[in-house]
């Protein structure tokens, strides 16, 4: 059954060497799937509205101004983009760099994960609005914090990013990211927020989203069990549910997506550095 919770003088800064206040260890990457952060308001000015693609985005209050965290959605092309900064609507513009994604090819067993049947594609529809509604809240409250925690232990055995083919046919790109964990090994909250989204659905399985505020949200997926309830406050290393293989699954493992202003982004890029996964098998 689906559980929905309902949201209750400017400089140019060149992405990715902006630092971000309080703890964040956020490592901006200025490439489709990246992240970008600017300085688009003196500190001692009141809280501006920005809005990237029509959407509003994370802002953060440090010394050295107002910094705005902005996702790029994986389709977002190479060259000069604007943010809007209002109510007397400037722009500050920023560039974003070419990344070649890396391809994937990944055998099913169930043939309907790869071409699902027809009298499934209402559902995968109505599940793909609901999850698309979740991760386009925006509910303004204060984010002290960008840096994530990973949600359970392992080898990051799938990038973000990776052009994914199942069973010889291509399909969306990877929109997050892969950890090889034993089945039962638990998961848990990478920040503080509010439980968005419990729901077993289609593709991902049993799911949990929750929600950091203003549009930064998590999702973890293909678990055995969820451990929460939609409303839910959950703290930071807090348990989520269990590692399982449901939903479209090779194997028991964690998927963790990030999003921010709606867009999918790497969540690599949250954690600090991390090795290079084993060639997948």
């Amino acid at each position: 059954m689906l559980h929905l919770v309902r949201p209750a003088p400017l400089l140019l800064v060149i992405a990715g060497l902006c630092p971000l206040p309080g703890h964040a260890e956020l490592r901006p990457s200025a490439v489709p799937g990246g992240v970008v952060a600017l300085t688009v308001a003196p500190a001692n000015t009141p809280r501006p509205v920005v809005r990237f693609g029509g959407r509003p985005v994370l802002l953060q209050h440090g010394a050295e101004g107002w910094q705005a965290v902005v996702g790029l959605p994986l389709d977002t092309p190479p060259g000069e983009h604007t943010v809007e900064i209002g109510p007397e609507a400037r722009h500050l513009a920023f560039q974003v760099k070419t990344k070649a994604y890396p391809e994937q090819r990944l055998t099913v067993k169930n043939p309907k994960m790869v071409t699902p049947d027809p009298e499934d594609l209402d559902r995968i529809a109505a599940e793909r609005e609901r999850q698309l509604q979740v991760r386009s809240q925006f509910r303004e409250v204060p984010v002290a914090r960008t840096d994530l925690d990973l949600p359970t232990p392992g080898r990051l055995s799938s990038r973000f990013g990776l052009r994914r083919v199942f069973n010889g046919e291509p399909r969306a790109p990877h929109t997050g990211l892969d950890v090889a964990a034993p089945a039962g090994a638990p998961i848990r909250a990478p920040a503080d927020g509010v439980v968005s989204l419990v729901d077993d659905l289609y593709f991902n399985g049993k799911t949990v989203f929750v929600d950091h505020g203003q549009g930064f949200v998590s999702m973890v997926c293909h678990l055995s069990e969820a451990a929460v309830q939609v409303g839910q406050l959950v703290r930071r290393g807090e348990l989520l549910g269990r590692v399982g293989n449901t939903g479209r699954a090779t194997g028991p493992h964690l998927h963790w997506s990030v999003y921010l202003n709606g867009a999918a982004v790497d969540p690599a890029l949250f954690i600090g550095p991390t090795p290079d996964p084993k060639p997948a098998r």
